[in-house]
């Protein structure tokens, strides 16, 4: 589907922030506290903006006005610049609370609660500003940043080719902070597990092995200014070359100084998976249950949900499946392996089939997108297209993920679809998978969020995770319930999907606060799921790495039906869903305690 994110209105949000730029210029020359709580809100946005080149970049506020001297630039990511960032942090919460609550109503009384929320847990996790993986086998400057390339880097003109030139030239420099952090989770005994280390040895071998043409930072270059028009041919040589120079002298000895550094670290590790291993262990993951969830529950109250969960969608999947033909005194891991193994159910393991795969969720997307009218009243301007994920790190990412669109509506959304092993994307869990990256979910959500009008520039863009990745997966049984599943293959493919999501509580727990091994929440992943190995191994690795992220799901989830289900009984024949879904989505992410306050609030309006 093409972005219809209408430029002009880009173009006078570019405006508004280069206004804003002047603006807060103006009022930190005059006040310490600027009168006005929105000046406020943006002069934290635009602080932050500023001072991260890539995230310029990404959302192409400036570019429509003539602005894009920072795509010359990386981030700067010292222990320097991080110090100066929590020092500011600090600043900005003493000056938010100075702001009372009785002076505030409306949308402004809403965005210091939740700019508030947001501050406050950065503050308590200061403590634990080293207890992460830089690098591991899902994220770091090591992946990260080819695929940022890749992904926002645009090359239309001869500056944005050199600018993207001069960004090459900046990865040692980038690479050398990085490492900085490294050296002192070493000297703390933070280090990844053995696990992590071999894989991103793997993943930074191969990327400097292959030859120059073949690397993805020289072929996206090279197909983006093969494709822009106003590059002529002398410009194209003399640009391909100057990439192709810089990977050479730049790029590849700052990956080797990678290598370097963790074939050393290596012998250094264990097979220690969670984070109980870490000073203060204990604290941590439950700061980083609070981050995601946004909720106070404990590692325990969620790992019982869990089970819980667990239990209750098994036994549905069963009845499905028995009404299908299959034993129903099977196992349940035999019952889904058997349909699992039926080839009926999957593409051919070819370029062709995984094309195809890409097609269809082009079609299903199209459809759903078409069917919402009895669902929403709002609906996103920008569309989201279907892409693979890059082959170059496709066998350790997940199974999926989406991109949101820039703010200029040059980009559209972006879902990514994991097509590395052909098995893992048997057909009946493709809607499901739609539904939940694209439309109703992730795009719906966060483009509908990007584009609310009228709102600090934070408010559409900031995310939290329990909203977010609830509200994806409420849209796969929303999707269901408004008739986008008839097949009950594809029903079960849903069940397995939220099944999935009720597994995720009990191996994050399992690990992090129950001392699991990698191995052991793998084969109660693979034992209660029947999803394919591949993905289960990927999962778990990545719960490893990310503590608590896996949590947000379900517990987002069931806080949305939850709410729902009260919005029914309260409203009566005067619920809507459509009014439902406005109060849910009209306001961006939040925390899930301030959107149960929202949701009170729309149905004591409409009580009457």
């Amino acid at each position: 589907m093409k972005s219809k994110f209408p430029v002009k209105k880009a173009i006078l949000r570019g405006l508004g922030i280069i206004f804003a730029i002047g603006l807060i210029f103006v009022i930190n020359l005059v006040w310490f506290k600027p009168f006005f709580i929105n000046h406020f809100f943006e002069r934290v946005f635009v602080e932050f903006v500023l001072e991260s080149p890539q995230t310029l970049t990404s959302l192409r506020l400036l570019e429509q006005v003539g602005i894009n001297g920072h795509n010359a630039n990386l981030d700067d990511q010292s222990l320097a610049f991080q110090e100066k960032q929590y020092q500011r942090l600090l600043e900005n919460v003493e000056t938010l609370n100075a702001y009372a609550d009785e002076d505030l109503e409306g949308q402004k009384l809403l965005s210091k609660r939740i700019l508030k929320w947001f501050l406050d847990l950065q503050v308590e996790q200061n403590e634990f500003r080293y207890h992460s993986y830089p690098l591991n086998q899902l994220f770091g400057v090591q992946n990260n940043f080819p695929s940022f390339m890749d992904t926002f880097h645009q090359v239309a003109t001869v500056e944005d080719g050199e600018h993207y030139i001069s960004r090459l030239s900046q990865v040692p420099r980038m690479f050398d902070q990085v490492m900085e952090g490294l050296r002192i989770r070493e000297e703390n005994e933070i280090l990844p597990p053995t696990f992590v280390v071999e894989k991103v040895l793997d993943e930074m071998n191969s990327f400097v092995a292959k030859p120059v043409e073949e690397n993805i930072l020289y072929a996206s270059f090279k197909r983006k200014v093969d494709e822009a028009e106003e590059i002529g041919e002398a410009d194209r040589e003399r640009l391909l070359e100057g990439v192709k120079a810089e990977i050479m002298d730049s790029v590849f000895p700052a990956y080797q100084v990678f290598i370097d550094y963790f074939t050393e670290l290596l012998p250094k590790t264990t097979s220690d998976a969670g984070v109980w291993k870490l000073p203060n262990g204990e604290r941590f993951y439950n700061l980083m249950l609070k981050q995601f969830n946004t909720t106070d529950l404990t590692a325990d109250e969620i790992h019982r949900i869990g089970l819980s969960e667990v239990a209750r969608l098994q036994g549905e999947i069963r009845v499905i499946l028995e009404a299908q033909g299959y034993d129903p005194s099977a196992s349940f891991t035999e019952m889904i392996d058997a349909m699992a193994e039926d080839e009926r159910f999957y593409y051919p393991d070819t370029g062709e089939g995984r094309e195809q795969i890409l097609s269809d969720y082009k079609v299903i997307l199209d459809e759903v997108n078409t069917g919402l009218d009895d669902a929403f009243r709002i609906r996103p301007e920008a569309g989201v297209e279907v892409l693979r994920v890059p082959e170059f790190k496709e066998k350790t990412a997940p199974g999926a993920y989406y991109n949101p669109p820039s703010m200029d509506g040059e980009r559209p959304g972006r879902f990514y679809a994991n097509l590395y092993d052909i098995k893992a994307t048997p057909t009946y869990s493709m809607r499901t998978l739609a539904y939940h990256e694209g439309v109703p979910g992730h795009h719906f959500q966060i483009a509908i969020q990007m584009e609310l009008e009228g709102l600090p520039m934070f408010r559409n863009l900031l995310g939290f995770s329990a909203f977010a990745e609830g509200w994806a997966l409420y849209a796969e049984q929303l999707a269901w319930e408004l008739g986008f599943q008839d097949d009950p293959f594809n029903n079960v493919g849903r069940l397995q999907a939220e099944l999935f999501r009720g597994v995720r509580l009990v191996v994050d727990t399992g690990i992090h606060a129950r001392r699991w091994t990698r191995e052991e929440a793998i084969q109660y992943m693979l034992d209660n799921t029947g999803w394919a190995e591949s993905d289960v191994v990927s999962e778990i690795e990545r719960y490893i790495v990310l503590p608590g992220q896996a949590t947000a799901y379900k517990v987002g989830m069931m806080e949305i039906l939850r709410l729902r289900e009260q919005a029914k009984e309260e409203l009566g024949d005067k619920f809507d869903l459509r009014d439902f879904h406005d109060a849910v989505l009209k306001n961006g992410q939040m925390p899930l305690s301030i959107l149960r306050e929202i949701v009170e609030e729309y149905i004591a309006e409409n009580k009457g």
